[in-house]
């Protein structure tokens, strides 16, 4: 007989295992289903998704680890340490990078045993929906079982999406996995999209001595930002080595003796060649709903493969819910959590909810950048009447102590209510002061409450305070 549970959630990434651990604690009876082994030592499937094992996390470690050697090589003097013969091991440094995606596999491990959630290594599929209960059939090494389940969590997650005609081979064309375990540092390197992925992978190899050149097909750089956060980070980005070429049209990339060789268009229609040793392709990712089997319980996806849900992550069918990269909204990992989070709430009779509105948006480079709320440009387009408030970290005195004052904070505000609207943030540690402004939006501040806040001296988010005030044309220190 199958065994029957309260909740089962396939996928096991970052709103998967948070959805599962919850769950869990609400006292519900719960499975977390996952297949993918990721770069396991021991080829079993392991929980984190993309996330932990080939995203977020190892991609920090590589930023931490190559920020800190071109410190050590570029930035010392000025601070009267005087170096010589600094050199970049780099098997160790993937090595680290990858002890510390071990550590935090086991865990999560840890934690479901903790929260009594099974977490079962096998692909599931849905097979049916016989009286109102999902089962699943679950295959792992030749062995075939089934379970079944009142509650169904899809957090499948996301895959990269694929450049048409080219393949990836993750050893000259590679992916953002394949970035992450280059164990030599190339001397020329292409990154195909200057995303977030695309900038902080870039950053990676050219902190430690590549000639790094990023290639887009948008004809702005991170058109999403706020317009002063992208004008800043391009200045920003460009100064320290990296070449962008953006409203560009790829034709091909072929590999050859040498590596791989690009021929592409420019904004202008001239065609070009770049020759490089490795190529990275981080154009974006799409949703993972490949073999789930679906159709067996006439669930439909939208026309770009998402799955459709409700603003409670609720698909049209009963008691199927999906969160994270297979739905609307950001591909962010902590917006997956926070679906996760409130699913399983839902599923327990609580009231859960997420804020789509205040979830913040950070990219690792050095500087940070990091932004919750409305645009600049948003607000524009919406002709809603606002306020702007900006201060930069050249008048902070952490920052100039750092010796590293890159960069601004800015604050939008309703023009009669004073109700924060957006904060845009570029620092050395944007994305550890973009809570307090996530706050503010969650709690509904004014620019005056945000400035009213006692703010410790000397700090760096003491320029929240200063942008805060700057929205009355009151800042203090400028």
């Amino acid at each position: 007989m199958e065994k029957q549970y309260d909740v089962v959630i396939v996928g096991a990434g970052s709103g998967g295992y948070i959805a599962a651990i919850r769950a869990g604690q609400l006292g519900l009876s719960v499975a977390c289903i996952e297949s993918n082994p990721y770069a396991a030592p021991n080829g079993q499937p392991r929980p984190g998704g993309t996330c932990l094992n080939v995203g977020c996390i190892p991609s920090k470690a590589l930023l931490a680890s190559s920020h800190l050697y071109e410190q050590v090589v570029h930035h010392t003097a000025e601070h009267g340490i005087t170096t010589g013969g600094a050199a970049i091991d780099i098997d160790k440094m993937i090595d680290r990078k990858d002890g510390v995606v071990t550590k935090m596999a086991k865990g999560i491990e840890y934690l479901f045993k903790k929260n009594k959630v099974d977490f079962i290594k096998a692909r599931a599929r849905f097979v049916g929906m016989p009286d109102g209960v999902y089962s699943l059939e679950l295959s792992a090494e030749g062995s075939v079982q089934q379970i079944s389940a009142r509650n169904v969590i899809i957090a499948t997650g996301s895959k990269p999406r694929q450049l048409p005609g080219t393949r990836i081979d993750n050893s000259i064309i590679c992916d953002n996995a394949g970035a992450l375990d280059f164990r030599k540092v190339p001397k020329r390197l292409c990154v195909v999209g200057a995303g977030v992925i695309g900038l902080e992978l870039g950053s990676v190899w050219r902190r430690l001595g590549a000639d790094v050149t990023l290639l887009d097909a948008m004809p702005d750089f991170l058109p999403g930002c706020d317009t002063a956060v992208s004008m800043e980070m391009l200045k920003l980005m460009s100064g320290q080595g990296l070449k962008f070429d953006l409203g560009v049209a790829i034709d091909r990339i072929a590999l050859n003796s040498d590596g791989a060789n690009i021929s592409y268009r420019d904004r202008s229609g001239v065609s070009k060649e770049l020759a490089c040793d490795k190529v990275i392709v981080a154009i974006g990712r799409v949703p993972n709903t490949d073999g789930l089997g679906i159709e067996a319980i006439g669930l439909e996806l939208d026309q770009r493969g998402y799955v459709p849900v409700d603003e409670h992550c609720r698909t049209k069918l009963p008691n199927l819910f999906a969160i994270g990269d297979v739905v609307r909204g950001p591909m962010l990992a902590h917006k997956a959590e926070e679906e996760g989070i409130m699913v399983a709430e839902i599923i327990a009779g609580q009231s859960g909810h997420v804020n789509y509105g205040a979830i913040p948006f950070i990219i690792y480079t050095s500087p940070e950048a990091a932004w919750v709320g409305k645009t600049e440009q948003e607000l524009v387009r919406e002709g809603r009447a606002f306020r702007s408030g900006q201060f930069p970290f050249s008048a902070n005195g952490r920052a100039l102590g750092h010796g590293d004052a890159q960069g601004f904070v800015k604050v939008l505000a309703d023009a009669q209510s004073d109700l924060v609207l957006g904060v845009h943030i570029v620092s050395s540690l944007a994305s550890e002061m973009i809570g307090e402004a996530a706050m503010a939006l969650e709690f509904s501040a004014s620019s005056e409450d945000m400035a009213r806040i006692c703010h410790a001296h000397p700090t760096l988010y003491e320029a929240i305070r200063e942008a805060a005030l700057a929205v009355d044309k009151r800042a203090l220190n400028l």
